[in-house]
């Protein structure tokens, strides 16, 4: 076990099992959050069988034996529950006045334990959820202006890493084929104390919690883990990829990416903050030429994806009437370029990271997010990064963003257009 003091203090264990544990006490508040994350994400899918982990974040709430129905449950202790899917994680949490911990607990044992109420080789909730999805494949996808932009984008900027799908699958009929043993097999494979994080974030005690998630989870049977195949390593791209297509959008709009580091590189924060230097605000660079004062774009903005594996620095932007998509990108091309010849000036830099550490620092204030955030960076290897991270915007020099800068290059981008139907 290992304490850590800081400006978020928080002690941490490992049960037998392999489940990870963080506790994090914080008395200002009456309640208390549960938050359990698996790594499991979309990059784990097989390319056959994708939009599993989403599918999967749907099933979770479809209830156990002992409890059928996992919302009222939560609505009877008076808190508030949800989840979320990605490409790297899946993420599931409780929020309860303090008083029902115990209960919170049990709640996310039974989903751990996969104790579902599986009768004749039927279960409805998988055909319930299985419609729930592909319905929130129309309606954010394909019924909604600008909603494929990552189904498009991301199998342009991605030849062979799973990043190339979105979590909703690369084809929905992927989810629409899923079998029950499917299911059981990709449950079996990720759904295991080895492979999740647990954080309780609240007005709890730190030992006496701990000894209560021993009694909970400890039993809980954690099989040998299937050995994970390593991911195909996106090869070096050397030549331009550009797409175009027309949809029913309001506004033309232009999308310019490039395949940068991994999450674990220095040059992380970099790219971070040259997005930030580009568009972070109505003083950013982007945004006071080419929004106030050119007027090409009606928004524009510049962003890391923030994948775990090498994700994608995005410029993107909806161009203003009237504007031609060629002129719109060699505005975004110049400023890029103004970067790569000349330095950033210290006081723009600490702009930028005074920024980013308002915004950490806001982002800390719940106890949803705290616990988030221990998870998060327990699971990147460096849990105190909850306290320590924008010491790392701040080491970032004027010569870093120009050497980065000068990895967006023509011949590693890929340029998405979207024109608006004639």
């Amino acid at each position: 076990m290992a304490r850590f003091l800081g400006m978020i203090s928080y002690i941490k264990k490992s049960l037998d099992n392999g489940l990870k544990v963080i506790v994090n006490r914080d008395n200002t508040t009456p309640l208390v959050t549960i938050n359990m994350l698996y790594q499991v994400g979309a990059r784990n899918e097989r390319n056959d069988r994708t939009g599993f982990a989403h599918l999967f974040e749907h099933l979770m709430f479809g209830g156990t034996r002992r409890y059928p129905d996992f919302d009222l449950v939560v609505d009877e202790m008076g808190g508030e529950s949800n989840a979320f899917t990605n490409n790297d994680y899946t993420n599931y949490y409780i929020t309860v006045p303090c008083q029902f911990l115990e209960k919170a607990l049990q709640l996310e044992a039974d989903r751990m334990r996969g104790d579902w109420d599986i009768q004749d080789d039927t279960w409805k909730v998988l055909d319930v959820q299985k419609r729930v999805v592909t319905e929130e494949y129309n309606q954010r996808y394909v019924n909604q202006p600008y909603g494929d932009v990552w189904m498009l984008l991301r199998p342009l900027c991605y030849r062979v890493h799973p990043y190339r799908w979105c979590t909703i699958g690369a084809d929905i009929k992927h989810v629409q084929e899923a079998t029950l043993q499917d299911v059981r097999d990709f449950f079996d494979r990720f759904y295991r104390p080895s492979n999740a994080i647990l954080a309780i974030a609240g007005n709890v005690d730190e030992e006496k919690t701990l000894e209560l998630v021993e009694q909970i989870f400890g039993e809980i049977e954690s099989p040998l883990p299937t050995a994970k195949p390593p991911l195909p390593q996106e090869p070096e791209q050397h030549e331009a990829r550009r797409l175009e297509v027309e949809r029913e959008v309001p506004n033309n709009a232009l999308y310019k990416a490039w395949v940068m580091c991994d999450r674990w590189s220095p040059d992380y924060y970099t790219y971070d903050m040259l997005s930030d230097v580009l568009s972070n605000g109505h003083s950013s660079r982007m945004y006071r030429r080419l929004v106030q004062d050119e007027r090409l774009f009606t928004e524009i903005n510049a962003y890391i994806t923030g994948e775990l594996d090498s994700g994608l620095f995005v410029v993107s932007g909806k161009l203003a009437e009237g504007i031609d998509l060629g002129q719109a990108e060699k505005a975004i091309d110049e400023e890029i370029a103004k970067i790569q010849q000349q330095p950033i000036g210290g006081q723009e830099i600490e702009k930028v990271a005074n920024k980013f550490e308002n915004t950490f620092v806001y982002s800390q204030y719940k106890s949803a997010d705290r616990a988030l955030s221990l998870c998060f960076y327990e699971m990147i290897g460096d849990t105190d990064l909850v306290n320590t991270e924008p010491d790392f915007y701040r080491q970032v020099t004027p010569a870093d963003l120009q050497r980065v800068a000068r990895r967006l290059t023509q011949e590693r981008s890929c340029t998405l257009y979207i024109k608006k139907q004639a």
